[in-house]
């Protein structure tokens, strides 16, 4: 086995999590992974990975190992990109990452679509609730709210994206509309809890009065589709970002509250590691993911309807 492989068969490993996942992944058996780590780790001198029948965790000198081992690995990619044609021909695996409910509405009907006019590339779409570590689970670029400050990031803008405080007709009708940041303190106020963040302070600015609120409520999810449905079916005040909650606004089925008021943006950004600037499956999509979304923009502003 060459050492570049063996490099990629600890990456694997490790993002697998077991042995056995691993080999569904490389088309390979149990026994047969198995005995490449033994012969990886007996030409090393050293124990990598500390293993069970269910899961593996690294030692010391395989974390050390697994460090260079990407760096390495990215290494060799960009330097395939630089002399080969794929520096202008989008070709190989592209894996993408996306917020669950967002990336089901909007990400994936662009990502079919660049499959499409990229018959050379195979696309794999990864959703979930919370952002995943590049290093930890090696994509290739993810979509996120917000922008990332880690230096080790390029972040492109894809489309802005206002948050937003909504309700649906009924739930105002019976409890009233908010009228000042402060009103919500008598109101229902649905939380969605992610990310970590402190869940439930709401900042509002208007001109240069800033104000935060401590929201409360009988209900929270740490699951953006959930907190939707609620306030969707009258049980409380919404805040959410613009593009998960167009469709609804357009439709009469929420309403806007507060509108006098900025919450902090929720704009989107295509976000990938820095060593993949040269690659250009990374940047035709990038290019294409921003076209895609400027032309939904551009439809709403044109009275068309939004997204």
């Amino acid at each position: 086995m060459g050492h570049s492989n063996e490099l990629l068969l600890l990456v694997e490993l490790v993002k697998a999590g077991s042995l056995t996942a691993a080999g569904r992944e490389m088309g390979l058996t149990t026994a047969a992974i198995s005995k490449r780590l033994q012969q990886m780790e007996a030409r090393l001198g050293v124990r990598l990975l500390n293993r069970t029948t269910r899961r593996i965790s690294l030692t010391a000198e395989g974390e050390l190992y697994l460090e260079h081992a990407r760096r390495i690995l990215g290494e060799i990619e960009e330097l395939d990109e630089l002399v080969s044609s794929s520096r202008t021909r989008p070709q190989g695996l592209l894996k993408v990452n996306a917020p669950l409910g967002f990336g089901r509405t909007y990400i994936a009907p662009v990502v079919a679509a660049f499959s499409q006019k990229h018959p050379e590339t195979a696309v794999q779409l990864h959703l979930s609730d919370t952002p995943v570590s590049f290093l930890e689970d090696a994509f290739d670029v993810c979509v996120r709210f917000g922008e990332v400050p880690d230096t080790r990031l390029i972040a492109r803008k894809i489309a802005p994206n206002r948050r937003l405080v909504c309700a649906s007709p009924g739930y105002l009708k019976a409890h009233g509309r908010p009228e000042i940041p402060r009103d919500l303190l008598r109101h229902q106020c649905i939380v969605l809890r992610q990310n970590e963040s402190a869940y439930g302070i709401w900042r509002f600015a208007k001109g240069r009065d800033m104000q935060t609120v401590k929201v409360k409520g009988s209900l929270s999810s740490n699951d953006g589709e959930v907190t939707l449905t609620w306030a969707l079916a009258g049980l409380g005040i919404l805040q959410r970002a613009e593009w998960d909650l167009a469709r609804y606004l357009r439709s009469g089925r929420l309403e806007l509250v507060l509108e006098d008021y900025r919450l902090p943006p929720a704009d989107i950004y295509a976000v990938f590691p820095t060593r993949h600037h040269l690659s250009a499956k990374v940047r035709v999509f990038v290019d294409f993911l921003v076209a895609s979304f400027q032309s939904k923009l551009r439809a709403a502003a044109g009275g068309k309807g939004v997204w």
